[in-house]
């Protein structure tokens, strides 16, 4: 009881720490690290201890899907070569150079060092949006840290699962590469195959409660059964997401769409506030059992690898932008222009920080693992390091690199919306009674809205229509997404605008077509 109570409290903090983050104009990631750190030494806190396979399951899982929803195919397909770079080369390069201070410095077994290098590498994106998106920074470079963060958990964790299970003796690290290649291809499969399994079932479901629990529990089937039978379950849900992010959107009532994103949303910010929890309480039990010389060696070996982490991003990413910058010259005009610059390579590598993968990651080690003990505090130093160093001196470096304003999305937003007025004109233009002319007219102005902001939104009756014409909106705008002329985040803006205009237009907030109409 005492453990529930504590979870309350610290939840309630979470959301005076979120608020003061908007405050500060800092990313509340930041200020949940620094609580949690204090948590690790406030007295009477209570010892926690988590199964290590749970953690993965209970707190990843989620989390991956979440991400994975809102990836863009567009934009993983126009910066795959930066994204590449990224998710692979960078997570890669930082875990190969922390295993070998892990290895030199600590003593760790290859394995064990490696786990540590896959721990740390992966940054979060999340930490750094809130932040980006207030100063409107190029989109490309915030499209590639998005993308980044989704890919490179893959990368890391799958690393992580490979050394983990060399260091207890259940895999040897020459026979990984048939492990991961037969993996990667199972579990690709698994993922589509089970996203396809669940909007058959999504589909048939109309109660909103209903279809978010369901969606909970099929994402923890996802991951359970993809570990079960030995395929990546990482990889599986990032698969699975992305499958049913393409299609179910459209097959789901607006109510029913309102409620999941808005409770998707709240859990995962539960999940990242218990993790910062059980991160404090698990370095407070390792803290209690370093003593004397041990524990200085522990706090120098974690300030080292939250060094090694920062530089190691910093120099992979302005590498890899002088060299594409340097065969650019070759590129025509156009080409160019787009190519990387150094005040973008500065940005992202900056932007590093490091969140839930990290924390959890670390907490799942098998208990008895080689080196846990300085391997967790090592993590949390790199996340309460990353977080605090990173994220709170992002708004200062975002002014000093003095971005001009990007409005990419704003303008896709626009171009959508002006299109999907049109398209509920279009179909209204057949209709000849009274109330459609009145429809017709608020469409009118809301077009002319769209296309001028500055003026005043329109208010109408006749429901009925407006839900026919809306239908018509969501066909124009799925379309505009197919063909690459917007990307995901203006989709799920006007989407969100699509499906709170629906519901002002039926009560009961369920979309029936108006085919007979």
């Amino acid at each position: 009881m005492a453990l529930f109570e504590v979870t309350l409290i610290l939840l309630l903090i979470a959301v005076a720490l979120t608020a003061l983050s908007r405050w500060l104009e800092v990313p509340y990631p930041s200020l949940l690290a620094l609580a949690g750190a204090g948590l690790a030494f406030l007295p009477g806190a209570p010892m926690i201890e988590i199964d290590p396979e749970l953690a993965l399951a209970l707190f990843i899982a989620p989390v991956l899907l979440d991400a994975a929803y809102d990836t863009s195919l567009r934009d993983l397909q126009r910066y795959r070569l930066s994204l590449v770079l990224l998710a692979l080369g960078a997570v890669v390069f930082t875990t190969v150079v922390v295993a070998f201070v892990g290895w030199k410095m600590a003593g760790l077994p290859i394995a064990a060092a490696i786990a540590l290098g896959a721990i740390v590498a992966p940054p979060d994106a999340v930490a750094a949006s809130a932040v980006l998106n207030q100063f409107k920074v190029p989109h490309r470079l915030t499209a590639i840290l998005q993308g980044e963060s989704l890919l490179n958990d893959a990368t890391a964790l799958l690393i992580y699962r490979i050394a983990v299970s060399a260091a207890i003796g259940s895999v040897m690290l020459k026979d990984a590469v048939p492990v991961v290649l037969l993996s990667t291809v199972g579990s690709v499969a698994a993922g589509y195959l089970f996203g396809r399994i669940s909007l058959l079932t999504l589909t048939r479901i109309e109660d909103a409660a209903s279809s978010t629990v369901v969606q909970f529990a099929g994402t923890f089937a996802v991951w359970i059964i993809a570990d079960r039978i030995g395929l990546s379950a990482i990889i599986a849900i990032v698969v699975y997401a992305i499958t049913i992010a393409r299609t179910a959107p459209r097959h789901m009532t607006a109510r029913r769409r309102v409620s999941t994103y808005s409770v998707w949303e709240s859990a995962v910010f539960v999940l990242n506030v218990l993790a910062f929890v059980l991160m404090g309480l698990q370095a407070r039990s390792i803290v209690g059992r370093l003593s004397g010389e041990g524990q200085g060696d522990a706090f120098a070996f974690a300030a080292t690898v939250l060094a090694v982490v920062i530089v190691a991003r910093l120099v992979w990413v302005l590498a890899y932008v002088a060299i594409m910058r340097r065969f650019a010259r070759f590129d025509s005009e156009e080409q160019r222009r787009d190519a990387p610059t150094f005040r973008g390579a500065v940005l992202v590598g900056w932007c590093g920080m490091r969140g839930l993968v990290t924390l959890v990651a670390a907490i799942a080690l098998p208990t008895g693992f080689p080196g846990r003990d300085p391997i967790v505090l090592a993590a949390f130093a790199v996340v309460l390091g990353t977080l605090v160093l990173q994220g709170i001196s992002l708004k200062p470096l975002l002014r000093r690199l003095n971005f001009e304003r990007d409005t990419t999305v704003d303008r896709e937003v626009a171009q959508a919306r002006v299109a999907i007025m049109q398209a509920a004109l279009d179909v209204l233009s057949r209709k000849t009674t009274a109330a459609a002319a009145v429809v017709r007219e608020q469409y009118e102005a809301q077009r002319l809205v769209a296309e001028n902001p500055e003026d005043a939104q329109a208010a109408t009756e006749y429901d009925r229509l407006r839900l026919y014409a809306i239908n018509r909106q969501r066909d124009t705008l799925e379309e505009l997404r197919r063909n690459g002329t917007i990307g995901d985040e203006a989709y799920h803006r006007l989407e969100e605008e699509i499906d709170w205009a629906e519901l002002a237009a039926s009560p009961a907030g369920r979309f029936q077509p108006l085919t007979t109409y």
